[in-house]
């Protein structure tokens, strides 16, 4: 399994691995962030999701793995650049990836950041699941996500699979703009750039379906109540328009000792070029030696 990626800065600088959510290539960590990362005096490394972008894809009938796997690679990259440790700042699903990482292998974590995310163990996938097929949660659930979010991918379960390029961006935009949430303006050009460059550098762009059939290989993936084990110094980020996990960052930082909770104002599930200098000034100063 190759795995691809780059790494930008000098190489005596603090090091900073970026975790990208589930299904997500490593450049949606947005240029402008990274770039203002590196000005801070930071050595920092982003990577392709096996069957994202430009990391290998696999027959999953052929070649099944679980989330397990997914959660080494982090370990592999690190090796690859050869980082004993380094600090991880993960959004989205790739904080679950951190999180069980900073548990499980706590000598290589440095610090953590995560931010979008759900606290590990927490059934963000159940959740989720229920409130697409409009079931009750049991009591005690993580939050739902907003009712849009929950629209929206009604609809798209039940819509036919794009027939050409075209289309899929548009579908790929849509997603984006509803990620993005309502509390700053969506710039839809720069969306579709984006979405484009995601389109074109992918091997294959169905692959990244896998990412939820090793969920399902291993639905206990993320073990239960182990938060408290977390040593690494923790900042949990979440936007006040967040659509897909409101309200998870609070429940991550009550769980992690010593954890801070930071609200970025205006910020959905996307990293807009309006929260960029908020933040990588508050990655920098997480991450200071």
């Amino acid at each position: 399994m190759n795995i691809w990626s780059e790494e930008f800065g000098a190489a005596t600088d603090e090091p900073i691995l970026l975790i990208m959510g589930s299904m997500s290539q490593g450049i949606l960590w947005p240029d402008e962030f990274v770039g203002r990362l590196v000005a801070g005096g930071r050595r920092v490394i982003r990577y392709d999701h096996r069957d994202t972008g430009r990391s290998d894809t696999v027959d999953f009938a052929a070649e099944p793995y679980t989330w397990d796997d997914i959660k080494d690679d982090v370990y592999r990259v690190l090796d690859a650049h050869g980082l004993e440790s380094a600090h991880l700042v993960c959004h989205s699903a790739g904080g679950l990836l951190g999180q069980f990482v900073a548990v499980e292998r706590p000598e290589r974590v440095r610090s953590l950041t995560v931010i979008g995310s759900s606290p590990l163990g927490g059934g963000e996938g159940q959740v989720i699941m229920r409130a697409l097929m409009g079931q009750p949660q049991p009591e005690g659930s993580l939050p739902e996500p907003a009712p849009e979010f929950v629209a929206f991918y009604r609809t798209l379960m039940a819509a036919p699979p794009p027939e050409d390029r075209r289309a899929r961006i548009d579908g790929m935009i849509a997603e984006q703009r509803l990620l993005h949430g309502t509390g700053l303006p969506f710039d839809e050009d720069a969306a579709r750039l984006l979405q484009e460059r995601i389109y074109d550098r992918a091997r294959d762009l169905s692959a990244v379906t896998n990412h939820r059939l090793a969920a399902m290989a291993k639905p206990d993936f993320e073990p239960v109540g182990v938060l408290h084990q977390v040593k690494a110094p923790t900042l949990v980020i979440e936007g006040s328009h967040e659509p897909a996990k409101p309200g998870h960052s609070a429940m991550i930082a009550e769980q992690i000792p010593g954890a801070r909770l930071m609200i970025v104002a205006g910020m959905g599930h996307t990293l807009p070029p309006e929260v960029h200098e908020e933040l990588a000034a508050a990655v920098l100063a997480h991450t200071a030696r």
